[in-house]
């Protein structure tokens, strides 16, 4: 056997944190943007480059030496290698980089440092003004909203001496398609913002065990069925130095998602959904005087409503571009601005998973689908008046494209189950493409695994569920080899896809190579398959998702080379809650789990995503009664191991402790560790130590 074939992968090489980890990634173009109709990148480490498309001819366009220059008067570090920027959308001249705790916008025309801003505090959620003259930074510090002039004038937008009143922040979940708590206008005149009241929400203990004596850090966390949160919109005067807030009414316990400035600044619109989530109304409201102007349209649905998009605005026409699941799979409608529906632009049984863009003009719409396969996702090009589209990603594949400011250029990353990463530029007016990175296989020189995608029936019998399994290193089909299902099961993610190894994760590798066959299904319940494949595990959450599973179950037992005897599962969070789920309905089948941050019983679990997927206790008691494990404690037959970070805020540690306290009622014997100090993730060199306890479980229990 040679030296080449014996090469082995360790968890230092594959885990995130892991000493050899960066040499494993596939390699990528650093810095990757649009500059208007140019892009740029990162050219080793202190050179970014500019290259036109029209050209295409490439230059050096910042340079480590060139900053250091320029910073020469300010008491800063030496720049050494070049730190990530950005372009302002307003003036894509300016580059905006942090740099030794000073926020920079470098002039790349005259090579000069226009503006310096020191971070004082613990600053988060920067945010510039879009404004063409003023180059305001709107931030947050601790629970408070600020603005940074280039006058070096600090605006308190709030002023809250509790810190149960937090500004400027993300409110609700990121299941709402929440991701930021502050606002622009399109001129920069005004900014709106959220308020978020949690005064009423009774604190949750988290204690920190690294002090002497052991600390309490309370947080807000309201479960399903308790009192929730309130929320405001706050628009502020940029000039007027002054804030109003909207007349949103009752009642208070709603949802603001989806805030989106109408182009001429005018109206504010918000997308609100009712606490029982089935409700949601796209409503307008007048900036000055903060009262509501109208209600556009109104989305039901017997079971939930998910907008998690933005209007986006045809500036030119009055209309916008609304995302919707209506149909039963999210597509795209034209609106007009008072709310009349002019057409729906894309339909059919797939998923428009994400705009991408629009061309300058705005006659086209640049956005990604699964139309051409449930587990690629490939761009479009669609005339947004005749609704004329074209296919402009060719490859099989999961594509990620950027938009020139034109609309004449396109970039696309993807990879591929054989394709480790590529990007292209794509000129979708004269259909071609130009590979600018085609990454080598990081893992050439190593033994790995065959990695192969399959399709099972679902528990229904009708419905297609996709598959992964990952075969040990040197299989031999005469052999008998044990299984790892490795499960998540949940709402918003799924795990199989045609993209690099199939999205195979490191620790699938790691384990295959140590002789163990990892299967991943995706059952009903996850992502990107239409409304009725999502919900049909609302108020039942784990039944469904374990009956789909179950049939991977019967499918590997047809399979010749695997040891029935000697099937373990192992998940993280709603994959955690599935892993002790599975081991709790079907004790027969399982011999070994780990369950890292399980849900064990969802009147725990946090308000907004609780209550869209189970209703709150009072409402649905059966369904609560029937999915929470507790009660379920004493089926548990094989070895099963819980692992918890004791300061988790998203699964919080109560849930594992109840188990335990559960099982031994019951009478059984689960095994347990935690991660002191760890929130919901263990991450890190920690990661290492994490993985190698989950390995060495299974190759002690399986």
């Amino acid at each position: 056997m040679t030296i080449q074939a014996q090469k082995m992968l360790t968890l230092e090489d594959l885990i995130p944190g892991g000493s050899g980890y960066e040499s494993f990634i596939p390699e990528k173009l650093e810095e990757l943007q649009w500059k208007g109709d140019e892009y740029t990148y990162k050219k080793n480490k202190d050179t970014l480059i500019i290259i036109s498309p029209a050209t295409p001819d490439k230059s050096a366009f910042i340079t480590s030496q060139q900053l250091n220059d320029a910073l020469i008067s300010f008491r800063v570090k030496k720049i050494s290698d070049l730190p990530s920027f950005f372009f302002l959308p307003q003036n894509p001249d300016i580059a905006v980089f942090w740099h030794d705790k000073h926020l920079f916008l470098y002039d790349t025309v005259k090579k000069v440092i226009r503006y310096a801003l020191k971070k004082n505090g613990a600053w988060e959620n920067e945010e510039f003004s879009p404004s063409e003259s003023d180059y305001y930074l709107a931030y947050t510090e601790k629970n408070n909203l600020y603005i940074a002039t280039p006058e070096k004038e600090i605006i308190a937008i709030t002023k809250e001496t509790d810190p149960g009143i937090v500004s400027g922040q993300a409110v609700h979940r990121e299941e709402f398609g929440i991701r930021k708590g502050i606002f622009w206008s399109p001129a920069g005149n005004y900014l709106a913002f959220y308020r978020m009241d949690e005064t009423m929400v009774e604190n949750y203990p988290l204690v920190n065990i690294s002090a002497r004596e052991a600390k309490a850090e309370p947080i807000k966390y309201p479960m399903a069925g308790m009192k929730s949160h309130q929320v405001k919109i706050g628009i502020f005067d940029v000039q007027k130095k002054k804030t109003v807030f909207l007349k949103t009414g009752y009642p208070k316990d709603r949802y603001f998602t989806n805030i989106a400035w109408s182009p001429d600044e005018k109206l504010l619109y918000i997308a609100e959904v009712n606490r029982r989530q089935d409700t949601c109304q796209l409503n307008t409201y007048d900036i000055k005087t903060g009262r509501k102007v109208n209600t556009l349209f109104e989305e039901t649905h017997a079971k939930y409503v998910e907008p998690k998009n933005p209007p986006l605005f045809l500036k030119t026409k009055n209309q916008f571009i609304w995302q919707s699941a209506r149909d039963g799979f999210n597509h795209l409608y034209l609106y007009h601005t008072d709310g009349t529906l002019i057409k729906q632009l894309t339909s059919g049984k797939w998923t428009v998973t994400e705009i991408a863009g629009m061309d300058e003009k705005e006659e086209y719409l640049f956005y990604l689908s699964t139309e051409e396969d449930p587990l690629e996702i490939h761009a479009y090009k669609l005339h947004i008046s005749t609704g004329e589209r074209t296919r402009i990603t060719s490859e099989t594949g999961v594509h990620s494209i950027s938009v020139s400011k034109s609309g004449k250029y396109i970039l696309d990353v993807f990879s591929s189950p054989q394709v480790a990463n590529k990007t292209e530029l794509i000129y979708p007016e004269e259909n071609r493409n130009v590979t600018l990175l085609s990454a080598a296989d990081p893992y050439k020189e190593f033994r790995m695994p065959e990695i192969r995608i399959g399709t099972l029936k679902a528990a229904d019998d009708s419905t297609d569920l996709y598959y992964r399994i990952t075969t040990p290193v040197d299989f031999d089909p005469a052999k008998k080899y044990p299984v790892i299902v490795y499960v998540y099961g949940g709402p918003q993610i799924r795990l199989v896809e045609k993209r690099w190894l199939s999205g195979a994760r490191p620790w699938d590798i790691y384990m295959a190579q140590k002789g163990y066959i990892i299967f991943t299904l995706d059952n009903r319940g996850s992502a990107k398959r239409g409304l009725e494949f999502e919900n049909v595990t609302y108020h039942q959450l784990g039944v469904n998702e374990a009956k789909d599973q179950y049939t991977g179950i019967e499918y590997l037992r047809t399979l010749p080379y695997v040891d029935t005897g000697r099937i373990g599962v192992h998940g993280w969070s709603f994959g955690g809650y599935m892993c002790t789920n599975l081991m709790l309905r079907y004790p027969e089948v399982f011999k070994a789990g780990v369950s890292g941050a399980p849900v064990i019983d969802w009147k725990y679990y946090e308000i907004m995503y609780g209550e869209r997927y189970m209703g709150t206790p009072k409402s649905n008691p059966e369904g609560y009664k029937e999915s929470n494990l507790n009660n379920k404690a004493d089926r548990l037959a094989g070895r099963l191991l819980l692992i918890h970070g004791d300061m988790d805020p998203v699964v919080v540690w109560q849930h594992s402790l109840s188990f335990l306290k559960a099982s031994v009622s019951a009478g059984t014997f689960p095994d347990y560790f935690v991660y002191p100090g760890y929130p919901h993730h263990v991450t890190g060199k920690d990661a290492i130590h994490l993985y190698e306890k989950i390995t060495r479980y299974f190759e002690e229990h399986l």
